[in-house]
């Protein structure tokens, strides 16, 4: 059996076995607390330049399947699990995650102990990394390790962001349909793309809306030219303040018409307004973080991935008020403007994988369109 290692760029040392292609893989090391949504994980555009960690020992276990995509194709840089399975057991899977992992060339590692492995990174924090099951050199792999160049100010979203616009026609997913056709469409609604999951188009589908999906660097005139009753501002992979052509898009269209921003939507929005952002030690990735609303007292269970983070305190002189706090380590995880019908979060409201607490932030972002339009 050939070997499989991961070396982070503080110089420790894991030992396991491939999964998935062989090879190797760089990026930064993450941890992700999900039990379940590997797929999805996988076809996140927003774990671009990462290695993933799973905490969750058994992984594969229902295989994969068409329908659990979120994306065009697989985004991250690499899959670590304690045991992918071999043999998965779902009336919906069509193939294993080790032979989905080699179709798309994803190269991983099992067998190693991914509760060290999660622990090291809360006390060390998230750090760059290598897999590889074609490097033997120890020393070697963990100096490439360190001369990576890290997540902080570059622009990932050019790497993942569509290369034209496109209109969008699928529903969300049913058990006996699979996925179903949107009603007629009630608004019109600009979506950028920089790194956009497909669960969030369906949500929006089917709530009404007709979605025209542009890249990160369409400019705010050709957005106004397309006259939206929304705007919407995806997820996406990285640091946000590279990002500064969508920054500067978003800008004058603040107070135009409604926007609704999730995670690198939310730390855009931010910058938009005037603030700052700042990197977290080893972020949020998992299925199951706590978040209160602040507007209602209600705790929320949420799907979360980002590396970066909103400075609350620097958005507050420009009209903007904080609704939602992690209950894990107290950052900012949404905001409004006070008069403005403009608003965001930093965690997926549309799930997938993860809990639907917090889906009716879609239909908050349905009724200020409803209002801009008198109802």
């Amino acid at each position: 059996m050939t070997e499989a290692l991961l070396a982070l760029a503080d110089g420790r040392l894991f030992r396991g076995e491939p999964c998935g292609a062989v090879g190797e893989a760089h990026g930064e090391v993450v941890f992700n607390t999900a039990m379940t949504g590997y797929q999805e994980i996988m076809t996140d555009p927003s774990y671009r330049g990462q290695l993933v960690c799973m905490t969750y020992p058994l992984i594969g276990n229902y295989g994969v399947n068409p329908e659990d995509v979120e994306s065009r194709r697989p985004w991250l840089g690499g899959l670590i699990v304690k045991e992918a399975c071999p043999y998965p057991s779902s009336w919906r899977g069509r193939m294993s995650l080790d032979g989905y992992m080699k179709e798309h060339g994803i190269v991983g590692i099992q067998g190693i102990d991914t509760r060290a492995l999660t622990r090291h990174l809360r006390d060390r924090g998230a750090q760059e990394g290598i897999i590889s099951s074609a490097e033997g050199d120890h020393a070697r792999l963990v100096e490439r390790a360190r001369a990576l160049p890290g997540l902080v100010g570059r622009d990932l979203v050019r790497e993942v962001t569509a290369e034209r616009p496109r209109g969008w026609g699928e529903g969300t997913w049913d058990l006996r349909r699979g996925y179903t056709e949107p009603p007629p469409p009630r608004f019109r609604v600009v979506a950028f793309d920089a790194g956009i999951k497909s669960n969030i188009l369906r949500r929006l589908a089917s709530l009404g809306c007709a979605l025209q999906v542009v890249p990160a660097w369409t400019p705010a005139e050709q957005v106004l030219e397309m006259r939206p009753h929304g705007l919407f501002l995806s997820n996406g992979p990285g640091d946000p303040e590279p990002v500064e052509y969508l920054i500067r898009t978003v800008r004058p269209l603040i107070g135009r018409l409604p926007i609704f921003g999730i995670c690198l939507g939310h730390q855009i929005l931010g910058l938009a307004f005037g603030g700052t952002t700042y990197k977290l030690k080893f972020g949020h990735h998992g299925a199951n973080h706590p978040v209160q609303n602040l507007l209602t007292g209600g705790v929320e269970i949420t799907s979360q991935n980002h590396g970066f983070a909103v400075d609350p305190g620097s958005v507050e002189g420009f009209g903007v008020e904080q609704t939602h706090v992690s209950l894990n380590d107290g950052t900012s995880e949404g905001m409004r403007h006070r008069e403005l019908p403009v608003f965001s979060v930093q965690y997926h409201p549309e799930a997938s994988p993860g809990p639907h607490d917090a889906d009716y932030l879609f239909q908050h972002f349905i009724a200020l369109m409803e209002g801009e339009q008198g109802g």
